[in-house]
C-alpha cells in the first residue's frame, strides 16, 4: 500500500505514516515486525538510540528488498550526547547499529542535556549537563553538511523554546516530534510549527496506557459509522491536520489497518477536536526543573507540548 509523503522544509519527502518502535521489542519479534511492515507498505521507521533496539531494526532492514532510497529512517540523539564534540560520535553509533550509511532524519530527543555517564530519562538535577541548546544544534547542522543526515529536527520542544531557537538557526528544524492524539491536541504548537515550516510528527497517536483514546465514546462512534477501527479514526484525524503519525504495533492486521486512512467529514473532525479530555503518556510537568537548563539566560517554561 502506497503512503503519501510530506515535503519537509529542505525538500526531503517524508512518509506521513511510519512505524513507531519504542518498547516494540518486548516480545522479541521486532526483527520480523519490521520486515512484515515493509511488505505491507511501510517505508518510514522511527528509531532512537535510547530505545535500545536499533540493532534488531538494522538487521531487518538489511534483509528487505526495498531500495534504501525508498526508506525513511529517523533516529534521535540522547540527552547524554549533547556536547558538540560528542554529537558526531553519537550519530556514528546510530548508523553502526542500524547498519546504514546515512539517516533521513536526526532529532534531538529532548531539549535538555545530561552528563555522559547518565542514561536515565529523568536524571537527578545534579546529573544535568550545562550544554547550551544551540551548541548541540550547530553540531547537528554540521552533520547535514557532512552528508550523513538528510534532515535534522527536534523532539519534545515547546513553542517557547522554538521561538528562542529559530532566530539562531542556520538550518531551521525540519520536524518537531511531540505527543499528539485526541486527548492532547496541541493546536497552538502545531500551528506555530507549521507556520514556521516545521513539520510535526505525532508520537503516541493512539494514546495508550492511562490515555484511553481508543475507548473514547466519540472515537468509537465514528469508527462504527465508518466501519473501521478506532485507531483508524484517531490516525485519520491527525493526518487531516497535516501531522505525520508513527503508530506502534506488532500485529499484522493492525499494521495493515493503520495504513488505511478514513475520509472523515469536517463535522466529524470538529467532533474530535472538541474532545475536552486532557491526558498524556509523557507528562511534561516532570521536567520543569530540567528545562531550566535549556537556554541558561532565563528559566524556560515547562514544555507543555
Amino acid at each position: 500500500m502506497s503512503v503519501q509523503r510530506i515535503k519537509l522544509n529542505n525538500g526531503v519527502l517524508m512518509p506521513e505514516i511510519g512505524l513507531g518502535t519504542w518498547n516494540a521489542n518486548k516480545e522479541g519479534i521486532l526483527f520480523e515486525t519490521v520486515k512484515k511492515a515493509v511488505d505491507l507498505g511501510y517505508r518510514h521507521f522511527d528509531c532512537a538510540k535510547f530505545y535500545a533496539n536499533q540493532v534488531e531494526i538494522g538487521k531487518a532492514l538489511k534483509e528487505v528488498t526495498v531500495p534504501r532510497k525508498e526508506l525513511f529512517i529517523t533516529s534521535k540523539i540522547w540527552n547524554n550526547r549533547h556536547r558538540p564534540e560528542l554529537v558526531p560520535g553519537a550519530l556514528d553509533e546510530i548508523l553502526e547499529e542500524l547498519q546504514l550509511e546515512y539517516l533521513d532524519l536526526l532529532l534531538m530527543h529532548w531539549p535538555f542535556a545530561s552528563r555522559l555517564e547518565t542514561n536515565s530519562p529523568e536524571p537527578p538535577l545534579d546529573e544535568m549537563d550545562n550544554v547550551p541548546i544551540m551548541d548541540t544544534w550547530k553540531a547537528m547542522e554540521a552533520l547535514v553538511d557532512s552528508g550523513k543526515v538528510r534532515a535534522i529536527g527536534v523532539s519534545n520542544f515547546n513553542k517557547d523554546i522554538l521561538q528562542k531557537m529559530l532566530p539562531q538557526c542556520r538550518i531551521v528544524p525540519a520536524v518537531n516530534q511531540v505527543e499528539i492524539h485526541p486527548y492532547n491536541q496541541s493546536f497552538e504548537l502545531v500551528r506555530f510549527c507549521q507556520e514556521n515550516g516545521i513539520a510535526v510528527t505525532g508520537y503516541c497517536p493512539l494514546g495508550g496506557e492511562m490515555v484511553p483514546v481508543l475507548e473514547d465514546d466519540i472515537i468509537k462512534q465514528l469508527a462504527k459509522m465508518h466501519s473501521c477501527t478506532p485507531a483508524q479514526v484517531a490516525l485519520s484525524w491527525a493526518l487531516s491536520r497535516g501531522i505525520i503519525v508513527i503508530p506502534k504495533s506488532t500485529n499484522e492486521l493492525r499494521l495493515k489497518q493503520n495504513l488505511e486512512k478514513v475520509a472523515l467529514t469536517s463535522d466529524e473532525l470538529a467532533m474530535i477536536s472538541k474532545i475536552e479530555k486532557h491526558k498524556r503518556k509523557v507528562d511534561p510537568v516532570r521536567y520543569v526543573k530540567h528545562l531550566e537548563w535549556v537556554f541558561h539566560e532565563d528559566k524556560a517554561k515547562c514544555p507543555l507540548i
